[in-house]
């Protein structure tokens, strides 16, 4: 289904935006709505839902070398309208580009909002979902990118949101934090994505370094798709996680995917994920996902899910 392509390109940030309605040369809107109902048997103790997930209005801005983006959404967690993203970036016409403002990592292949997903969970647990904007994984900041025909890279020197560059004594400085991510898709059907994210703190010892690279392949209606990524946090702290996830479509409506996932830390904690997620084009805008998944942690924990996913895009 076309809208897959897209989630792919702009995981590796080959596209800016899947598609948008034009209202005049220089605006254009797009967005999406999400809900889902969702039962979970965790180790016996079972819950359901049914609630809407999110709700996103994106405004895109383009005039002469400076474009612009405002992303507006409710997550669900409370009935307030946020402020996701908002940034403008400044063209110089030979492949360099600068970006100011509010942006989502360039890091992570499940770093997409639902609707550029190929799941309805995701492939880790909350505290690894690398990349994942609705959970925080938000920059503010600059960032300087180039691409070349197959070949992207961008630099981003930022803090979170909120955060403070020096809070209390001199001593107590807060570095920005930075992010290099590179993308290659020179090879027919192949692309690559790999980078490094550092998190500095006011003591280095609790500095969260990361890297992480990933590839999806298609061939015919195939895509493979995987990720590797390890995370140190201060000396002692190590997360290392990965993902195999194949998707085929049957025909333009109809989509299977099939994804195998594991995160472990140094301390001994560990967890497999399977999940299997038919997917189905009701139209060209509304787009239906059920998932079945099990995870399974190293105490022999086990967490049954079953979910069914609306969404709707625009």
């Amino acid at each position: 289904m076309k809208n897959k392509l897209l989630a792919v390109l702009a995981t590796f940030g080959m596209v800016a935006t899947a598609s948008a309605v034009k209202i005049n040369n220089n605006i254009s809107i797009n967005g999406f709505i999400d809900g889902s109902y969702h039962n979970e048997d965790d180790n016996g103790e079972e819950t359901s839902d049914l609630e809407l997930d999110e709700v996103e209005l994106n405004f895109l801005v383009n005039a002469g070398n400076v474009s612009g983006e405002l992303h507006i959404d409710n997550n669900g967690e409370d009935n307030e309208l946020n402020i996701e993203q908002v940034h403008f970036t400044y063209s110089f016409g030979n492949g360099a580009d600068l970006t100011v403002g509010r942006f989502g990592s360039a890091l992570g292949f499940e770093r997409e909002d639902p609707a550029g997903l190929y799941t309805f969970s995701r492939a880790y647990n909350d505290d690894f979902n690398l990349g994942d904007i609705d959970n925080a994984e938000l920059q503010e900041g600059l960032r300087v990118g180039y691409s070349s025909g197959d070949f992207a890279a961008s630099l981003s020197l930022y803090n979170a949101v909120d955060a403070d560059l020096k809070s209390g004594t001199p001593s107590e400085s807060n570095d920005l934090d930075y992010e290099v991510a590179i993308s290659y898709n020179g090879i027919d059907n192949l692309a690559i994505g790999a980078g490094i994210q550092n998190v500095r703190a006011v003591d280095s010892a609790d500095d969260v370094e990361t890297y992480s690279v990933n590839a999806a392949y298609t061939l015919n209606k195939l895509l493979i798709a995987g990720e590797y990524s390890n995370r140190q946090v201060g000396a002692d702290d190590d997360l290392a996680a990965y993902m195999i996830l194949g998707d085929y479509d049957v025909n333009d409506k109809l989509g299977f995917a099939v994804r195998y996932s594991n995160w472990e830390t140094d301390a001994g904690e560990e967890s497999d994920k399977l999940t299997f997620a038919p997917n189905y084009a009701i139209t060209d805008s509304l787009g239906a996902i059920i998932e079945f998944s099990a995870e399974e942690n190293n105490d022999g924990e086990e967490t049954d899910s079953f979910a069914v996913e609306l969404t709707y895009t625009f």
